[in-house]
């Protein structure tokens, strides 16, 4: 799902990605809609990268990200599974039982059910 950028997810970008200047996509050209993606595909130089950067996330940005996800706002669905991996790890530490269910978005969405 498109959505514009609020001042909260340009601040989680801040903190993941200190050096990104927050223009354009550069695979697009248009805006980024969503935080993951763009952090793991055109910031990150790896997964391991991608994991570390994360880190740099308090607990209420998680339980932000966790509510956009579980709402459909934030995508999972162009994450490598490594990727998947690393977030399930940092949202399992919040809520189990959300880290689940966004291992089932991703997997439902993968198969193209969602």
């Amino acid at each position: 799902m498109a959505r514009e950028l609020s001042e909260r997810d340009i601040e989680i970008f801040r903190k993941t990605a200190p050096e990104y200047s927050l223009d354009l996509c550069p695979g697009s050209g248009k805006s980024f809609q969503s935080v993951l993606p763009p952090l793991l595909n055109h910031i990150s130089k790896n997964t391991d990268d991608f994991k570390e950067r994360l880190s740099n996330m308090s607990e209420n940005d998680w339980e932000y990200l966790i509510s956009l996800i579980l709402s459909g706002e934030e995508s999972v669905s162009c994450l490598s599974r490594d990727a998947l991996e690393s977030v399930l790890y940092y949202v399992s530490k919040i809520s189990p039982d959300d880290s689940k269910r966004i291992e089932i978005i991703y997997e439902l969405s993968s198969c193209g059910l969602i």
